[in-house]
């Protein structure tokens, strides 16, 4: 059987157990008590042994199982959860989601685990009672199953018929069979365990239905009821010859005790507290009938996967229809043809609204990158000797992919930078009469055509004088400049390429990388980053996206005969100014801007823009910004606002100075995009 056409659904469907495993293994460890979290983690776990066992990835399949035995051990209580054993679970999902990772990079997804399969083992014999095997386990488990049939499982034909049986002396028998958990092909050794019953007797009904077993629609486990003149221990050496069985009960049925026995609510109540998931899936239809009440309707998925690329494809073709778009604006309005001009405004409409179906499309909750963090916090918490609570915020917060796909690695830097440098020990704060344990607060909110992640933390702060002291000595800012810094100038010296505090060099920190790398991947995705801090209350550090990197909102203005295109997310305004206006403070040509010195960068100069006519006595200005830098971009003249596509110069562009990608006019001309950041910078 061709297992490839399932490898997506398997690797997107496996990433999503184990972040569930994850999550929820961070709650239990704050409700320790709470075994229905237990159940909810071997829930996770089984579904993903049984996955990986039948894609044939049989490590991944062995080390769950392994996991799967400790859980199911826990949630009956044999073995005490202590910080040390959550440290193994966590190691175990750990290795869990890296095999994952290997096979969704084309790998074949094998990695040593024989240390924490060790631990795994060490934690059932050694700090809990004798723990069943897995196969001891669904014996019990079956056994526990045929003692709570009852009357409700059989028509009155199929006791009529087991009745007469009785009568003419075959013994009646209830068979639970738990198949291998690396079995692949488990319909066809049902088929066989059906065919070796069927010649040692008749068989009266099988729970999940033959339909359903047909199907593969089941776990490992089944059950059947049958009529025989064989005995049970012949039956059982019949059955166990079927290769890729694990188990077999054999379960005498007892007629009248069955026929007058009821299986009461409380018993089922009773199975979901000891968390029997087997149980419940090989109870009878009536009895989880009963179990449902009051029954809802469940309600039909109405979404499916889609790959990525296909997106992507969707994307540049729609991306193609938006430059014919105002292609065909700019030919209605030379032609001035009404009909024309009617009809290109409606297409205009359509494809507005198709560009935001397409656009929300691409968009993904931010709690993709998110949810990674709370284990990471945990785990750097216990390294460092700290006391942290990670609350997030806003995870259902949409962003564009290509945007969520270069964000994990900046947020992954400052909550280390939070954890190391801003909160302190226990002792530390208790000494400033705080509570032991920090806050970080990650949080994400959307704002105009921007989103908004914000890293606030209720740490030691940033201390000014050390900052400034450290970029003195490392050359970064001269004494004159650090004369004239304010307090946010002083805080962004921290994003300075080799700029850290730290005393000594660690695995977290003080290797001077990490926050400059912050500031540019930010910027490269054409947003900003600054920083807000009091000494002993805290920082925040606020991140600010674009909603989308493919189509933007842009500025149009003309150099000479050559159209520039400015992003509206960096233009803060527009102004003429007269030439006379001009002054030249160091070097460098400025104006007053509203009391502030504002420094002038003339693009035709920048970009090489042959002059071909006299200068006008009136100028130009683009107001834009970088954090909280400004200045003024000379042009010619204003053309407009429009939206257009952003596409790649390609590999062979990438030195071109201060453009970020270029666009299609709808007239056929070719606009460069100008790279504010870059700029100012």
């Amino acid at each position: 059987m061709d297992m490839n056409q399932y490898l997506e659904v398997f690797i997107e469907e496996s990433k999503e157990h184990l972040q569930t495993a994850s999550e929820q293994l961070l709650v239990l460890e704050k409700n320790p008590e709470d075994l229905s979290i237990v159940n909810e983690i071997f829930r996770s776990a089984h579904t993903l042994k049984g996955m990986s066992a039948t894609m044939g990835y049989e490590d991944l399949a062995n080390l769950t199982h392994k996991m799967e035995n400790v859980l199911d051990a826990i949630r009956n209580s044999q073995i005490i959860l202590t910080p040390e054993v959550f440290d193994v679970i966590f190691l175990a999902v750990d290795d869990l989601e890296a095999m994952v990772m290997s096979i969704a990079e084309g790998g074949d997804g094998k990695r040593d685990v024989s240390k924490v399969v060790h631990q795994l083992d060490l934690i059932e014999k050694g700090e809990s009672p004798v723990t069943s095997s897995a196969a001891e386990v669904a014996a019990a488990s079956a056994v526990l199953d045929k003692e709570e049939m009852n009357e409700g499982e059989y028509d009155e034909f199929e006791w009529t018929v087991l009745q007469q049986s009785k009568e003419q002396g075959f013994n009646s028998f209830e068979i639970a069979i738990e198949l291998r958990a690396d079995c692949l092909l488990k319909a066809a050794r049902v088929f066989m365990v059906f065919e070796v019953l069927e010649k040692a007797g008749e068989v009266i009904k099988s729970h999940p239905p033959v339909e359903l077993l047909e199907e593969e629609q089941f776990d490992q486990q089944f059950s059947v009821t049958m009529i025989t003149k064989e005995s049970s221990e012949e039956l059982q050496k019949k059955i166990m010859k079927v290769s890729e069985v694990d188990t077999v009960v054999i379960h005498s049925l007892d007629l009248e005790v069955a026929r007058h026995a009821n299986v009461e609510e409380d018993k089922i109540a009773e199975l979901d507290n000891k968390g029997q998931e087997k149980n419940n899936d090989m109870l009878p239809s009536d009895v989880k009938e009963k179990k449902k009440q009051p029954s809802v309707k469940p309600a039909s998925s109405k979404t499916i996967r889609v790959n990525i690329e296909r997106l992507d494809i969707l994307m540049n073709l729609f991306e193609e229809l938006v430059i014919d778009r105002g292609r065909l604006d700019q030919i209605s309005n030379d032609l001035g043809n009404q009909e024309l001009h009617e009809t290109v405004e409606r297409m205009s409409r359509i494809t507005s609204d198709l560009q935001t179906i397409v656009l929300n499309m691409r968009m993904v909750p931010v709690e993709t990158v998110f949810n990674r963090f709370p284990k990471m916090v945990r785990q750097l918490a216990r390294d460092l000797n700290k006391k942290v609570e990670l609350e997030i915020t806003g995870a259902e917060t949409e962003l564009d992919r290509t945007v969520i796909d270069e964000i994990g690695d900046p947020l992954v830097h400052l909550l280390r930078n939070a954890m190391d440098h801003g909160i302190e020990t226990p002792e530390e704060r208790l000494a400033k009469g705080k509570n032991e344990e920090g806050k970080i607060h990650l949080k994400a909110y959307h704002s105009g055509n921007h989103v908004f992640i914000e890293i606030d933390d209720d740490g030691a702060g940033i201390k000014k004088e050390r900052v400034l002291n450290k970029a003195l000595t490392n050359g970064i800012i001269t004494r004159e400049t650090a004369a004239t810094l304010t307090d946010k100038q002083i805080y962004e010296l921290i994003f300075a390429s080799g700029f850290s505090t730290a005393e000594t060099i660690s695995d977290v920190s003080g290797r001077g990388v990490g926050l400059d790398v912050v500031k540019n991947t930010i910027e490269s995705l054409g947003g900003s980053v600054t920083i807000d801090s009091k000494e002993d209350e805290g920082s925040i550090f606020l991140i600010q996206l674009p909603l989308t990197l493919s189509i933007i909102s842009v500025m149009l203005v003309a150099i000479q005969d050559e159209k520039y295109a400015i992003p509206l997310s960096s233009i803060i305004e527009t102004a003429i100014i007269k030439k006379e206006d001009i002054m030249n403070a160091h070097n460098q040509q400025v104006i007053d801007f509203r009391g502030k010195v504002l420094p002038l960068l003339f693009l035709k100069d920048i970009f090489e823009v042959p002059i071909s006519q006299a200068e006008e006595e009136f100028l130009s200005v683009v107001i834009v910004r970088k954090g909280d830098k400004l200045a003024g971009l000379v042009v010619d003249s204003f053309i407009g606002q429009l939206e257009v596509v952003l596409k790649s110069l390609g590999n062979y562009l990438t030195s071109a100075f201060a453009i970020s990608g270029a666009t299609i006019l709808g007239d056929g001309q070719v606009a460069l995009i100008i790279d504010c950041n870059t700029l100012i910078h």
